[in-house]
């Protein structure tokens, strides 16, 4: 299948700007692909189409506050966006993977915050001396996608966060897992369903663009997962088991290939894909050519997928991080 396959038209109007104050109320694309049907509820419905022994596989992961907004001696604008942070080997500084920007911010440089500073001390690399990894993160702020055109507030630390998140180690969310709420995962858990969870930490991987026509010449990049005991012994009895996200579906297919319950991915799933693990999906409506939108086709089936999505457009569901959901059955 080439690129081209995986396109599609939104108008920008769609693109959620902002969460909702009910998780739970967002709009709910039901996708059955045994009879080719899609049908519209709203997410707090959800319950409704689990029973006693299924399994729900959420990913706790949480989402740091990555995105530093600083100056530079002449007092440009500084955008940095961490990717990654370890102890300096003498343990008097804290080093971090960053994207910086604008391009033209030299090695060398120092980059001033209102408590802090830091030097680029090499390509897409920053040192903050005498700091260390929680007190750099207490700089940021949660790092809102591109898409959304206006600068984080407080309503993002809290919504930009599942209810369930654990793990610090994300650069984004797990969006399809926002819309849950205690109340709804008590109501599941009432009724026999397993809610069971993993760790994948959300990278640039994720987001890494598709630039080869044939998408089968991609290649994804690595990302880290853990699948803990708890989770895998409730896989073992072989549920009817729903991914709550592509982060969480790749998790589950990765260790069901690979044998390895904690380890890097860099599986990319596009149609043609076995599943192993994986009979549902919860997830939220992707980019186009993306491999998340080519993952969604790889479980729901093209033809049904690109019919779903349409409809969405034409009923005016909201896209992105903070829109609607859908779920296959």
């Amino acid at each position: 299948m080439n690129l081209s396959d995986f396109d599609y038209h939104l108008p920008k109007e769609l693109i959620a700007q902002r969460p909702l104050k009910e998780r739970q109320s967002c709009r709910l694309m039901v996708v059955d692909r045994a009879a080719g049907t899609i049908s519209h509820r709203i997410f707090a419905d959800v319950p409704g189409y689990f029973s006693k022994g299924d399994a729900i596989v959420i990913n706790d992961t949480k989402v740091l506050t990555c995105r530093l907004i600083g100056k530079r001696a002449s007092g440009g604008k500084v955008e940095l966006f961490l990717l990654s942070a370890r102890p300096a080997p003498d343990g008097r500084a804290t080093v971090c993977e960053a994207m910086i920007s604008p391009a033209r911010v030299k090695t060398g440089e120092t980059v001033f915050f209102s408590s802090a500073s830091c030097l680029v001390s090499a390509r897409n690399e920053v040192t903050f001396p005498g700091m260390g990894i929680e007190d750099v993160y207490a700089l940021g702020r949660i790092p809102l996608p591109p898409y959304i055109k206006r600068e984080p507030d407080a309503d993002d630390n809290e919504y930009y966060q599942t209810v369930y998140c654990r793990d610090p180690g994300s650069v984004a969310a797990p969006t399809a897992g926002l819309h849950f709420t205690p109340a709804l995962l008590d109501e599941l858990k009432g009724k026999g369903v397993d809610v069971c969870a993993l760790t994948l930490h959300v990278g640039t991987a994720t987001f890494k663009p598709v630039k080869v026509d044939d998408i089968t010449q991609h290649v994804m990049g690595s990302e880290s997962y853990s699948i803990p005991q708890a989770t895998r012994d409730i896989l073992s009895r072989d549920p009817r088991t729903c991914a709550v996200g592509t982060t969480a579906c790749r998790s589950l297919e990765s260790w069901a290939a690979e044998g390895k319950e904690q380890g890097a991915t860099t599986l990319f799933i596009y149609p043609g894909y076995r599943f192993r693990v994986v009979d549902r999906m919860l997830t939220n409506f992707h980019l186009p050519k993306t491999t998340l939108f080519m993952l969604v086709c790889a479980l729901g089936g093209y033809d049904l997928m690109r019919r779903a999505y349409g409809e969405a457009v034409r009923e005016g569901y909201r896209f992105y991080s903070y829109g609607d959901a859908m779920l296959i059955v």
